[in-house]
């Protein structure tokens, strides 16, 4: 075990039970790398999953609190838990793109809605991949599938004209960006600013599947391919080429960090008041 899995992770759980070649690992570890960076502790961090690969993968590895909630319900179980912790304590979330585009979507617009304090990082491993490798919310058009023998043409969600991330903004979201796994630095740097946000952060990493996105989309589980056709389909903000198919713009896409009350602190504050006027109402 390296440093960062020494000082967070438990011991039981590493090396993962990932595929071989599975690229889950990079944004699991930019996000551990990213709390070590900002001197947080074990006990400064509650960590929820969810299902599917990220969820499986990420679930009871943090050496300290950990919760699931599947389908779709982490969001719910988050936000309520927010109003119970410390306010100074942080909640992380590893899900997959079905939880956070998907089944979980709606729970996910109310937690941005709210502006629950949640760093929720989408591990997108472009479908269905524990299941088969059917085609999900964030397959690129046109990529072969278990469930697109001819091609997927339905939209998804990161063309530019209808992206998820604009609809999370719509929401409330007050911190969102998208990756690709092998980002690295620019990746830690981001999940950084997640975490300082108080309020609704989430992250888009784009990591490759080896088995299932690799054997059927590329015709290959060739490791090196796999993971240089999400780099050259990944560009910064800004500086895409005019010969590049690009299909993730990579970068922090809007970043209204600490610009709403955060859900539980409201809620506090709220409370706070009630109690106020009914102590002044009971004096008279």
């Amino acid at each position: 075990m390296d440093k960062l899995s020494d000082k967070y992770l438990r011991a039981r759980k590493i090396p993962s039970t990932a595929c071989s070649g599975c690229g889950l690992g990079q944004a699991h570890k930019a996000m551990v790398q990213a709390i070590d960076e900002l001197d947080m502790e074990v006990n400064d961090i509650i960590w929820g999953t969810s299902i599917g690969c990220a969820g499986r993968q990420t679930f009871a590895t943090w050496n300290g609190d950990n919760f699931a909630g599947t389908h779709g319900r982490v969001y719910a179980i988050a936000r309520g838990l927010r109003l119970a912790i410390p306010p100074e304590m942080k909640i992380v979330l590893t899900v997959g793109d079905g939880d956070a585009f998907g089944i979980g979507l709606n729970h996910l617009l109310h937690a941005a809605r709210s502006n629950a304090q949640m760093t929720v990082l989408v591990c997108d491993n472009l479908g269905y991949q524990s299941t088969g490798g059917q085609y999900g919310w964030t397959t690129p058009p046109g990529v072969v599938t278990d469930s697109s023998p001819y091609g997927m043409s339905d939209p998804n969600w990161v063309q530019p004209e209808m992206d998820v991330l604009n609809v999370i903004k719509a929401a409330g979201g007050t911190f969102l960006a998208r990756h690709v796994s092998m980002d690295g630095r620019a990746l830690v740097d981001t999940c950084k600013k997640a975490l300082q946000n108080n309020g609704f952060s989430l992250v888009h990493c784009v990591f490759p599947c080896i088995t299932n996105f690799g054997k059927n989309a590329l015709g290959s589980r060739n490791t090196v391919n796999m993971f240089n056709w999400i780099k050259n389909h990944a560009a910064p903000l800004g500086e895409e080429e005019d010969n590049q198919e690009i299909i993730w713009r990579t970068g922090i896409y809007y970043d209204a960090s600490n610009s709403r009350p955060e859900f539980s602190q409201s809620l506090r504050e709220q409370t706070a008041e009630i109690q106020r006027r009914y102590q002044d109402e009971g004096s008279h």
